[in-house]
């Protein structure tokens, strides 16, 4: 927690973060660091706080508890539960991001918030207002950083180069100018550092 930021209650807010990881915890997907498993979800969860908090330190009670739960039991509803076309994929991610607002929802009633902080959250959780609500930009910029960082390797291992090329274009241009200098600066494996080349050169 930044030394500046005071939540509005304390107890509260450690008790939502706590119960969001304690939710992510069940992931039965692991990702290794450094040797050692995580549940997926829960290292998302973290990864993106803390990218969402390195682009806006002063980030607001709001956004940081959004971040905390973005993709909140994910593996709940897998992509394979839906048709594995263009159309299944929009439904599964429609799908998706109203289960994860309506999840976030009832942990933070749970653990006290009004009703205008659940709503403020799950606006961010939905990305109602972007890219006109700046919260939303930061949001939007934190996830496509954490997907360039940590999953862009494994995307273009699996995938299609033209379809990686495009996941690429689509992220660049949702990103600030801010977030696309923080996205030169990571750490890319020749091939990775490959295609972003050619989908900036495009």
């Amino acid at each position: 927690m930044s030394a500046t930021f005071r939540p509005n209650d304390p107890q509260r807010f450690e008790s939502a973060l706590r119960r969001f990881d304690e939710e992510n915890s069940r992931d039965p997907n692991h990702e290794a660091v450094d040797g050692i498993p995580h549940p997926r979800e829960l290292l998302y969860a973290q990864r993106l706080v803390n990218r969402v908090l390195r682009l806006c330190p002063g980030a607001s009670e709001e956004l940081r508890l959004a971040a905390r739960c973005q993709h909140i039991c994910r593996w709940e509803i897998p992509r394979q539960s839906y048709p594995m076309t263009r159309a299944g994929y929009l439904q599964w991610r429609a799908t998706l991001k109203k289960f994860h607002a309506q999840k976030a929802g009832d942990i933070l009633r749970e653990a006290g918030y009004p009703e205008e902080v659940i709503r403020r959250v799950q606006d961010l959780n939905l990305k109602k207002h972007f890219p006109d609500d700046p919260e939303a930009r930061v949001l939007e910029d934190a996830l496509c950083l954490v997907f360039l960082e940590f999953q862009l390797a494994d995307l273009a291992a699996r995938t299609a180069e033209d379809k990686t090329i495009n996941a690429l274009q689509k992220s660049w241009q949702k990103m600030t100018e801010a977030a696309r200098a923080e996205a030169l600066k990571l750490n890319y494996g020749e091939r990775e550092k490959a295609f972003l080349e050619r989908a900036l050169n495009g």
